[in-house]
């Protein structure tokens, strides 16, 4: 399998379209978990200043900065992947051709989303269960569990369904011999990469600032 790109069939198209898609709610979902830690941090020092000077807790401190912990993580976990930002150990993968590492690529990816969806599945299980007992947490607000339950498999169901975009795209760069394209999707964050964010990163920051006088 040759890794220079040529041209694009048009199945691999709609699926590099379909993947944008997917990946622009995927962002969205991220920055919905980060100020939900932004919210959790926030509720922890009012709490701790309440109980402090003012006497009163909420009582429930434990209970909702879990269900945004869970749900921040679970609901980032697509667009992490899309940016390829998991965690890979790739000491020798990388010094493999592109014929011999686009493949194991796909390998990686299959057995990812497998896990997914044995995640998926009990999350859900866990929900159903939760509605058939109306479960509801031992804090003074007595959430339904349903609720921080959904949320939490929902992200993971995102992730899954990241999964199986990106299998699809890599399945179809892999039938056109377009093993760098199918590289460039799933393989590790290079060096290059990690300069090019930080370097957008510093220019957006510029962007922000207010001109001098």
């Amino acid at each position: 399998m040759s890794g220079a790109i040529g041209p694009v069939p048009a199945p691999l198209r709609a699926a590099r379209a379909t993947r944008r898609a997917v990946a622009a709610v995927a962002t969205v979902m991220a920055h919905l978990a980060g100020w939900a830690y932004i919210a959790g941090a926030l509720f922890i020092t009012f709490d701790i200043f309440a109980r402090t000077f003012l006497g009163f807790s909420s009582q429930a401190t434990v209970e909702i900065t879990g269900y945004l912990l869970a749900g921040g993580i679970s609901w980032a976990l697509a667009h992490t992947l899309f940016r390829r930002a998991h965690i890979r150990v790739d000491v020798f993968a990388n010094r493999w051709p592109v014929r011999v590492r686009a493949p194991l690529h796909l390998l990686a990816l299959l057995l990812l989303g497998a896990l997914g969806v044995l995640f998926a599945w009990s999350a859900w299980e866990l929900v159903d269960e939760s509605a058939l007992f109306d479960a509801h947490d031992n804090s003074a607000l007595r959430i339904q569990l349903i609720w921080p339950q959904g949320i939490w498999a929902f992200g993971i169901s995102a992730f899954v369904l990241a999964c199986m975009v990106l299998m699809l795209e890599a399945v179809l760069a892999l039938v056109a011999g377009q093993g760098a394209a199918l590289d460039g999707l799933l393989g590790s964050r290079t060096l290059e990469d990690e300069t090019e964010e930080a370097l957008e990163a510093v220019a957006m920051a510029h962007e922000g600032e207010a001109p001098r006088p």
